[in-house]
């Protein structure tokens, strides 16, 4: 039996070893494994509890002699190379005697950068999400494809706090100097997607790259529109835009010569999603896609709708789903960037115009809220503050990439915009969401020129320019004041929240130029 190079690894008595499977046959091993089944539109659907999502806490980077001095340590949780060491012999004699499923590909959708990849599964659908998300390979690069990281996925495999140097049973190890992951007890799919993710954010600013957690787009004219944002702010949805063409749903890099997709799938949200609301996303999930933490209907049919297992409930699917997608997934300089905040106390406006400096401070203040009900404990708009939209997959520091966003900013001259893709009308549990239709509406102004015909008023707490009017957006919803029935609230909701940025930012103010701090919000 070929063992494609995992005797290297210490796996030398594998049952059976799968590499690059078709899809049909991922599919149907998986569901003859047990592993999964499938949907009524031919997606096949997996559970992951109990991990619903990625385990931030459960990270480690080694503290080894190659990147330990450039590691931002304040950001992530050390491990020793002994502990490692242990770890590693441990999960590789947990594969042996098991089948396992080899997903050989890339990541990086630019040749002057593209990196091989590899991931080594006990599970065939992980296989399949790895197939569906990463870049496939062409047979002929199959022949010569040497992988440059390799991440080993051992699903049930147990870590032991008090033995292992852990914190708890589940770890996501990234290794620089052996170019190893090693991910044990958790099925959560995005953690190899991160964990990949968080490897390019390593490598990638050395070779004066900026590595984004951003999805692309672009009209048909090739200008490219950046969307920036934290899970739930609708990078995926608005960037499936059926009057634009799709470069990539998550992870960019952007080099002299533009931007380039990272992954060869898209990793959606499906919680509330509608034919109507996303009909893009919506067509894309079909065999060949997996649905994680989905519902279905006793027909087999999805329920979006269901928080039954999680609100963390997803889709993946290869790029190519998407209708008049861009491939390869490369594209120009960007001549707009869209800072996306789901705003759950309701105060910021559905798009401001941001000057430099303050699209300096809010990427490096990251702000987005939770809102109750969607985990444990949260009974009011909760602030999340994830420092250049994405701190768990920054192994540098934070100045790193915003020095990388302000020197290709100001070399390309590139609009930025603050977009509230949450509240109006008052905070969570009084206002309403804002809708797609309106979101749409006021990037489709922005990013066609037609904001920049209008008048603006600067917000008395943000600063930031707010439009007087936008086609298709009834004027009072702009400016996020006349939305509130009470204005009093308003303006004591809008105080605490610019204290809270405030105050989030002094970690960062030793850093920041004066004119950067001035950006912020006036408490």
């Amino acid at each position: 039996m070929d063992s494609f190079g995992l005797h290297q690894l210490g796996i030398i008595n594998a049952k059976n070893i799968y590499r690059n499977l078709p899809v049909n046959e991922l599919v149907q091993t998986a569901i003859l494994r047990g592993e999964g089944y499938l949907a009524s539109n031919g997606a096949l659907v997996t559970n992951t509890a109990p991990h619903t999502g990625r385990s931030p806490n459960d990270k480690y980077v080694v503290e080894e002699a190659t990147s330990k001095d450039k590691i931002w340590w304040d950001n992530n949780k050390k491990i020793s190379p002994e502990a490692f060491e242990a770890l590693f012999k441990k999960a590789t004699a947990y594969l042996q005697g098991k089948d396992l499923f080899i997903f050989d590909g890339f990541v990086g959708g630019d040749p002057d950068y593209r990196m091989p990849v590899r991931v080594v599964a006990e599970k065939a659908w992980h296989a399949l999400f790895a197939q569906t998300l990463f870049i496939r390979p062409t047979a002929e690069e199959l022949k010569t494809h040497r992988p440059e990281y390799t991440v080993i996925n051992a699903y049930h495999l147990k870590g032991i706090p008090e033995i292992d140097g852990l914190t708890g049973s589940t770890f996501i190890i990234l290794n620089f100097e052996k170019k190893i992951i090693l991910i044990g007890h958790t099925g959560y799919a995005g953690e190899i997607k991160k964990s990949i993710f968080t490897v390019m954010n390593y490598l990638l600013p050395q070779k004066g790259v900026f590595p984004m957690h951003c999805s692309a787009n672009m009209d048909g004219a090739g200008n490219v529109t950046l969307f920036f944002g934290l899970s739930g702010t609708g990078k995926t949805t608005l960037s499936a835009d059926p009057l634009r063409r799709l470069i990539g749903d998550d992870e960019h890099g952007w080099t002299d010569k533009g931007v380039f997709n990272f992954e060869g799938g898209c990793y959606a949200k499906t919680i509330k999603l509608s034919k109507e609301g996303e009909p893009q996303i919506w067509n894309a999930i079909r065999f060949g896609s997996v649905l994680e933490n989905v519902v279905l209907f006793p027909d087999g049919r999805p329920n979006f709708d269901s928080a039954e297992i999680t609100e963390n409930t997803r889709a993946t699917y290869p790029v190519e789903y998407i209708d008049n997608c861009v491939i390869p997934g490369m594209g120009g300089h960007p001549n707009n960037i869209c800072f996306l905040v789901c705003d759950a106390f309701g105060v910021l406006p559905p798009i401001s115009k941001l000057n430099p400096a303050q699209a300096m401070y809010h990427f490096i203040s990251g702000y987005t809220a939770k809102v109750a009900g969607t985990e444990a404990g949260i009974t009011e708009p909760s602030p999340t503050f994830s420092t250049c939209f994405g701190a768990p997959f920054l192994p540098l520091h934070p100045t790193v990439y915003a020095g990388l966003l302000q020197k290709k900013m100001t070399q390309h001259n590139t609009n930025v915009w603050l977009v509230n893709t949450g509240w109006t009308g008052g905070s969570f549990g009084v206002g309403s969401r804002m809708t797609i239709k309106h979101t749409r509406a006021v990037l489709t102004a922005a990013l066609s020129g037609k904001l920049d015909k209008v008048t603006y008023q600067t917000d008395p707490v943000f600063g930031v320019s707010i439009p007087d009017s936008c086609p298709d957006v009834p004027s009072e919803i702009l400016n996020p004041k006349n939305t509130w029935k009470d204005k009093a609230a308003y303006d004591q909701t809008a105080k605490k929240l610019a204290g809270l940025f405030v105050k989030n930012f002094q970690k960062f103010a030793d850093k920041a130029s004066a004119e950067v701090i001035q950006a912020g919000p006036k408490v």
